[in-house]
């Protein structure tokens, strides 16, 4: 096993449990989930950036040389949390509307995840070693495209860039850089500048001035809406021209 996973084999037997208990020798009195969780709630309350080793052995009343002896630091401990915190993931088999209702579901049940641990979104990025129930999230909305006609590149292009609006519209504190609010008016600095410089900015100035109503999500169910109608046309196109993704297929 480590020559397939090197240095990242520590952590993928936390995540997958591969690790083997001890077999002998008094009850442990810590366990890898029970500092996560304690990790998690730091992460929550405070921020990311208010977990370290020492805060969360503090936390736990423990040394933090005692929490090395089930995690190795604090990427270990991340790649935990983040498993955690996922939760398990969502049954859409039963979800009506076809995969365009299950993908709406799925939408709905990552945000709500996501809005109960802030610091998820930007935790689950890069490359990095992926437990079962994370996985399991990823299958679940790729299961939901699978009978579309589209390919599996398609299906995996799909769910890459359905994640990227979800967490691109998550919060405002996290949505990039924008100078209006939550109900897509300007910010009172933003509102002075555009009204010295707004000749600079006419197209800006005009939206801004005629916002009729607030979102209050970002703009997650117009841009979910209008991507999932640009998947919708490309299966339809698909199913018309009785094209089926058997090409991108590989045998069992």
């Amino acid at each position: 096993m480590e020559h397939v996973f090197g240095d990242q084999t520590g952590v993928v037997e936390l995540l997958w449990g591969l690790k083997e208990p001890p077999s002998r020798g008094p009850k442990p009195t810590l366990s890898v989930e029970r500092i996560a969780r304690v990790a998690m709630g730091i992460a929550d309350s405070e921020g990311l950036a208010a977990v370290s080793m020492q805060r969360v052995a503090s936390e736990l009343e423990f040394t933090k040389m005692a929490l090395y002896r089930y995690v190795s630091g604090k990427s270990d401990l991340l790649a935990v949390m983040i498993e955690l915190a996922v939760g398990d993931p969502p049954d859409l088999y039963e979800v009506s509307g076809g995969w365009r209702g299950r993908l709406n579901e799925f939408t709905r049940q990552l945000a709500v995840v996501w809005h109960q641990h802030p610091w998820l979104p930007w935790a689950t990025l890069g490359d990095r070693p992926i437990g079962p129930r994370e996985l399991g999230w990823i299958e679940s909305a790729v299961s939901a495209l699978s009978d579309t006609g589209l390919t599996g590149t398609e299906q995996l292009d799909a769910v890459f860039i359905l994640f990227g609006l979800i967490r691109n519209t998550q919060s405002m504190s996290t949505a990039g850089t924008q100078p209006w609010d939550s109900d897509k008016k300007v910010t009172p600095l933003m509102q002075e500048l555009l009204y010295r410089y707004g000749d600079r900015f006419p197209a800006l100035t005009a939206a801004t001035s005629s916002v009729t109503g607030a979102s209050r999500d970002n703009g997650r169910e117009f841009g979910v809406r209008r991507y999932l109608d640009g998947l919708e046309a490309l299966i339809n196109q698909r199913a018309s021209a009785g094209v089926h993704p058997e090409a991108d297929r590989r045998p069992a």
